[in-house]
């Protein structure tokens, strides 16, 4: 048993504005389904996919506050031009340029057009074979401790492990990175981006969401009526949805 980061959820005040500007951002398509909007590869499955991590966008009533997400994408690029002509695209479609105390770096820091940061890196061979989104970056006190929950709550492969960085991947080395980042600022609100994880075929939601308990998850109260699936927290409060594999 064992789950697969498929979807990266938004909350968003306008989920088909975001989820257009996301497609637009990556190359991707996106659609409705309800009130909600999935983003993934043009020409491919956009609902959430065991083969691919997309983007998901719900409707919420509240606008973003000025406190950072605790979540973001990282968007790769391939040369100094690429990436200076996608912050260029970027901003034309909406995207606005964010201080979150990064300093002088070599990436720029941008926010979607309803303020969720993200950042466009400049090249790096780590990430030449990512796709467009490089990495979901989350921001955590112990990486170490991640890394053990989430290596084992779900079928990525841990890749590193140190007091200030771990990093898992899909056990196919195709995708994007996850990785979770030794930050000083501690976790004060619910989180507007988090993960989807979807079981195996055949695999039961109900007794995966048992079997994260028992490696740590705990019940954030996020819990919305007949939704089909189910919320949970990792052990540092990151809110995480599984979701049905039906």
């Amino acid at each position: 048993m064992a789950l697969r980061p498929v979807q990266v959820n938004i909350e968003t005040l306008d989920p088909w504005a975001v989820g257009r500007f996301w497609a637009a951002a990556l190359g991707w398509s996106a659609s409705r389904a309800g009130a909600a909007t999935h983003v993934g590869p043009a020409g491919g499955p956009v609902r959430p996919d065991p083969a691919l991590v997309g983007i998901g966008l719900v409707p919420v009533p509240d606008a973003k506050t000025a406190v950072k997400n605790r979540a973001h994408l990282d968007l790769a690029t391939t040369s100094p031009a690429h990436q200076a002509e996608l912050v260029a695209r970027l901003t034309e479609l909406g995207a606005t340029p964010v201080d979150v105390g990064q300093g002088e770096v070599p990436w720029r820091c941008l926010a979607d057009p309803e303020g969720n940061e993200f950042c466009v890196l400049e090249p790096r061979e780590v990430y030449r074979d990512t796709g467009p989104i490089a990495a979901i970056v989350v921001d955590c006190a112990d990486p170490r401790a991640m890394a053990r929950f989430w290596g084992a709550a779900t079928d990525w492969t841990t890749h590193r492990v140190t007091a200030d960085l771990a990093v898992l991947r899909s056990p196919e080395g195709t995708g994007p990175h996850l990785e979770f980042l030794r930050t000083p600022d501690a976790k004060t609100a619910p989180d507007r981006v988090r993960l989807d994880l979807l079981p195996r075929p055949g695999d039961d939601k109900e007794a995966e969401a048992a079997r994260l308990r028992s490696l740590g998850a705990t019940d954030p109260g996020l819990a919305r009526g007949d939704a089909p699936w189910t919320c949970l927290a990792d052990p540092e409060g990151h809110e995480f949805r599984v979701l049905d594999p039906s």
